[in-house]
């Protein structure tokens, strides 16, 4: 069996470790694995894809992006790329394995509504494919966030400073959040639970009143500004795959500006970005990674298409590729008044 594998979307910490648990596997096995350059954009024109071998998969479970390269790459603009993706897999491959987020998923369900021997693995830093508790990527992106506000917090105390730090998080406020209560954060704005400006510079004026001289406010990167009495910026560059570049809205010295203009603080802005992404992956996104991409793979060799490994309860579980293709999983009400608690 020829085995097609692609990374496709943002890089992630994690990544090589999924390609390699499914290269051994099927080598042991007696398979070819076909490692395809660059995501989707390695199957429309020009098949880019070439055999994987022991050596190529030798030392890289701790190695941080992806061997394959990846892209975000739309195959709806111009029309016809999906239907080039289906006709490539025919030609090309007898099964394909598809690690990404929710983008991804949605063109892997897509191919699989049309018989295409198509299984997904679950790769996005904001952790917000519903049906999994874990996808490849985010515990390294939430090590990065606490290790940053270890090291804030000590110069924000020094220099009786307030320090806006924006992470990453599109839609959702996983990074955040749960970065944010690692680290210590002393403030923590999601789009899940929105506050006002307002509310912001009470809680900084609340707390030096109690004689604490310095905060850390942590901010997702996909917050509405609106609320926070800003305007949404037009025409934000397109991902590829139907998200917008978050990043460029400029969140984190917006709030930092607004704080203190209306507070008056000394206030800093601190921008996460791609450090969250580069990198060694973490020990537990090294596991996962390689039980998912197990999984992936044995699912390839049982014929069960259409499916993608998930994780619930610590254990990796099959489901349809349909259930992570829609809606996004947010972060409870209980996560968000856990960090609360500490602000």
């Amino acid at each position: 069996m020829r085995i097609g594998v692609l990374t496709a979307g943002g890089d992630a910490p994690g990544l090589n470790a999924a390609i390699r648990a499914i290269g051994e596997m099927a080598l042991r096995d007696g398979h070819e694995v076909i490692g395809i350059a660059n995501g989707w954009a390695g199957l429309v024109g020009d098949f880019d894809g070439s055999p994987l071998t022991a050596k190529d998969l030798r030392g890289v479970i701790g190695q941080g992006g992806t061997l394959l390269g990846t892209a975000r790459f739309n195959l709806d603009k111009p029309a016809g790329g999906r239907e080039c993706v289906l006709a490539a897999i025919g030609d090309h491959v007898d099964a394909l394995v598809a690690i990404g987020g929710d983008g991804t998923q949605r063109i892997s369900s897509w191919l699989a509504e049309r018989n295409a021997p198509v299984v997904g693995v679950p790769k996005t830093l904001d952790n917000d494919l519903p049906g999994t508790n874990y996808c490849i990527g985010f515990d390294t992106a939430i090590s990065i966030v606490a290790e940053s506000l270890d090291r804030l917090h000590t110069t924000a105390a020094s220099h009786h400073r307030v320090i806006v730090v924006e992470t990453m998080g599109r839609s959702t406020g996983w990074v955040a959040a749960l970065g944010g209560l690692a680290g210590g954060a002393d403030m923590i704005v999601i789009p899940e639970f929105p506050v006002t400006m307002d509310e912001i510079v009470e809680h900084i004026n609340r707390r030096r009143s109690a004689g604490l001289v310095y905060s850390i406010v942590v901010v997702a990167e996909g917050i509405n500004l609106t609320i926070l009495g800003g305007a949404e910026m037009g025409d934000l560059s397109n991902e590829g795959v139907g998200g917008v570049r978050h990043a460029t809205r400029g969140v984190g010295h917006f709030l930092a500006a607004k704080i203190e203009e209306q507070g008056g603080f000394e206030v800093r802005t601190t921008v996460l970005g791609h450090l969250q992404r580069g990198g060694s992956p973490t020990a537990h996104d090294r596991i996962f990674a390689t039980r998912v991409g197990a999984a992936a793979y044995e699912a390839v060799v049982a014929g069960k298409f259409g499916m993608i490994p998930v994780v619930r309860d610590d254990n990796v579980v099959l489901v349809p590729l349909s259930t992570v293709a829609v809606g996004q999983r947010k972060v409870p009400r209980e996560i968000y008044d856990l960090c609360a608690v500490f602000f």
